[in-house]
């Protein structure tokens, strides 16, 4: 169940209202005249279920709510009513399964958005994968991929193909490569100053390594992980379900490849960096290709669920 909160001016209302009452799926709808000062106007809430929010917010958008005032969708966690219980049985789908595709947009131009915090994840993952390829440590490694924060601006790419939002895919565009950039660059800056102080060693970057050598050979397998590892991401973005999200970052290789970039660049050990190249951009390729194709799938999909289809009335009633 979700909560829509409007904003609209008084002479939005009624059109608004007319909106909200033509969807049965609508429940506890409430109206507070003159409740607004900026905008001044009324404020409007109603509950839905995540299954039909998409087609109220559409209505509300037609009216141009958005641009006169405000509209607000929050997650309702506990509640309690009959009536909203029978809104979510005339809703079509499943809410585990529901894309509400503002929340999805919002929610990647945030996470792709190029900022110091953004730039500071990015910058300690990658120095700590380059520490982990040095002391062959899987553990550290695993840490610098959970660490990067860059599978959001991934997660942008197919939003922004799907969506047909052209300024949002240049963001992720620049919000990745600007990220990688700057973080190789100061990693293989730390990696100078440890080279310099004897800390590491060329025999450290291209010696043996059983346990961290993935990372730069870059196979067929590279390309499979990283599909499945991008849909398995944009699936847990898209739901309910968030869970998958740290099964994903520890399943691709790209902050352990920028971090084998920057150790190959500070020593000279070109061998070390081409295929690090490689499988870096095999990992993005691969994630950012299942997001699209996943975004596009799920939008298809929902395109063709009937929109007032009942559920079934067999399954078991929730206690209420």
């Amino acid at each position: 169940m979700l909560h829509v909160r409007i904003l609209a001016p008084s002479d939005m209302t009624d059109d608004v209202v007319s909106v909200l009452e033509a969807d049965p799926c609508v429940s506890g709808l409430v109206v507070v005249k003159d409740a607004a000062i900026r905008p001044r106007g009324d404020l409007l809430l109603a509950d839905a279920p995540r299954e039909s929010v998409n087609e109220i917010v559409a209505g509300l958008r037609a009216l141009g709510v958005h641009r006169r005032g405000t509209i607000e969708i929050q997650r309702v966690d506990t509640w309690l009513s009959s009536e909203g219980f029978d809104a979510e049985l005339r809703a079509p789908g499943s809410s585990a399964d529901a894309v509400v595709w503002a929340e999805v947009a919002q929610r990647s131009y945030e996470e792709s958005e190029l900022n110091w915090t953004y730039l500071c994840f990015m910058t300690l993952a990658t120095v700590i994968a380059a520490i982990a390829i040095v002391l062959d440590s899987q553990i550290l490694v695993i840490g610098a991929m959970v660490l990067g924060p860059e599978f959001g601006a991934i997660a942008a790419l197919g939003v922004a193909l799907v969506r047909r939002r052209f300024a949002l895919l240049g963001h992720a565009v620049r919000t990745l490569v600007l990220g990688f950039t700057a973080a190789i660059a100061a990693t293989t800056v730390f990696a100078l100053i440890g080279r310099a102080l004897g800390w590491v060693t060329l025999a450290n970057v291209v010696g043996p390594r059983p346990a961290t050598d993935f990372i730069y050979s870059p196979d067929k397998w590279s390309f499979i992980v990283a599909l499945i590892a991008g849909a398995a991401g944009v699936l847990s973005v898209t739901s309910t379900k968030a869970g998958g999200l740290a099964g994903v970052f520890i399943s691709v290789t790209t902050v352990p490849a920028a971090g084998n970039i920057a150790l190959g660049l500070a020593f000279g050990a070109g061998h070390e960096v081409w295929p690090s190249v490689v499988q870096l951009l095999v990992n993005l390729l691969g994630m950012a290709l299942a997001g699209w194709l996943t975004l596009a799938l799920q939008q298809f999909v929902w395109s063709r669920v009937s929109l007032r289809r009942a559920k079934a009335m067999s399954r078991p009633r929730r206690m209420l």
